[in-house]
């Protein structure tokens, strides 16, 4: 995500997201042990994560419903998310 991408996707949030709230991530990388710890890595110990193989196995959805506080802490989590090879944000 660019910053400018990062910036319209905040704004967006404030107009249609009451905080504190539980905030839904998805992304999706490859079946890969590491990628999908870097992911989980992501978020706190109290977060519902939930992981599914795609069809073919090469694949894998990460999905977690976390509470946030504001939207500091969505955008936050996008920024460290972008920092891994290959993750596709949904």
């Amino acid at each position: 995500m660019t910053p400018e991408d990062l910036e319209k996707f905040k704004q967006k949030l404030i107009e249609t997201t009451p905080f504190p709230s539980v905030y839904m991530y998805k992304f999706i990388v490859e079946s890969n042990n590491r990628k999908i710890a870097l992911v989980e890595n992501l978020f706190e110990a109290e977060a519902d994560i939930h992981t599914k193989e795609s069809g073919s196995g090469k694949y894998t959805s990460v999905t977690a419903k976390i509470v946030v506080v504001n939207v500091e802490e969505v955008i936050e989590v996008y920024k460290r998310a972008a920092e891994i090879p290959g993750i596709i944000f949904l």
